[in-house]
């Protein structure tokens, strides 16, 4: 289950109502009342599945007789193929079609990207994470997209850690001012520290940061600052970082590497769905 199902479901009616408004008004003149189908979703080109439950809750949001069999595997790597059958009355399936598609599809594009990033990495003990840059409304939907793609999460949001960035920073009078401010107040909550230079790191490390987000730094910058940290506090890379870019810096022997594309800028994963008029 992608999340609690109550709360799936109000993500799903949010994202329905909003495609059908009052009445679906091409299947209504088209599809004659009472009328059975049976649709297969089917994925189109290589990649990660992922959503669903998502998908099952607007097809039975729309019809609760529907019967939704699942054809594919969440979070493996598969070519392609047959992803889910859905029977139930014809009407209903196409109302729920593009909520159901545009979840799914949205869902394993960010299981997708992860995964591309991850198996950029392999070997070198580096944990992939994502960011904030979700899509608002889904970011718990999106979040459980990057672990079914081998990711691993960043702070869920402002609540459940303290991240402090160059604007915090300024505000509180310096890194390292930031960073006692920050333990004195939650001394038992989860603090990283963003570094923007080496003289960042010096005072993060003297505030006793447990963890230093180093952004926008060259391969060079991070290897030095990994050797000159050595072990002290942990080391997360991030800004900038494509699939062409991260392997190099995953061998500087950071601990993390963030990215925000993971969510931000993933791109659907080709997905179609063909309805069968049932006698």
């Amino acid at each position: 289950m992608l999340m609690h199902r109550p709360a799936l479901e109000s993500v799903v009616r949010a994202a329905l109502a909003e495609d059908v408004g009052d009445g679906d008004l091409t299947t209504r003149a088209t599809v004659p009342a009472g009328s059975r189908a049976k649709a297969r979703i089917t994925q189109k080109q290589p990649g990660v599945v992922f959503g669903l439950d998502a998908a099952e809750v607007a097809f039975t949001l729309c019809d609760p007789g529907a019967r939704c069999t699942p054809l594919a595997v969440e979070g493996e790597w598969r070519a392609g193929g047959s992803v889910l059958d859905v029977e139930g009355e014809a009407a209903a399936l196409l109302t729920a079609e593009r909520t159901a598609l545009n979840l799914l599809q949205r869902l394993s594009g960010v299981a997708t990207l992860t995964a591309r990033y991850v198996r950029a990495v392999d070997g070198t003990g580096v944990k992939v994470l994502d960011t904030r840059k979700t899509t608002p409304g889904l970011r718990e939907l999106e979040k459980a997209a990057v672990r079914a793609g081998g990711g691993h999460n960043h702070r869920f949001g402002l609540f459940d850690a303290i991240l402090i960035k160059e604007n915090h920073a300024a505000m509180a009078g310096g890194v390292g001012e930031a960073v006692r401010k920050a333990r004195a107040a939650a001394p038992e909550v989860p603090l990283e520290v963003e570094c923007r230079t080496v003289d960042d790191v010096d005072d993060a490390l003297e505030a006793g940061a447990p963890r230093l987000l180093l952004d926008n730094m060259s391969p060079e910058q991070l290897r030095a600052i990994v050797a000159d940290v050595a072990g002290r506090a942990e080391l997360e890379a991030s800004g900038g970082v494509t699939l062409e870019t991260i392997r190099e810096a995953a061998e500087t022997g950071v601990d993390f590497i963030s990215v925000g594309a993971l969510t931000h800028s993933a791109p659907a994963l080709d997905l179609s769905l063909i309805l069968e008029p049932l006698p």
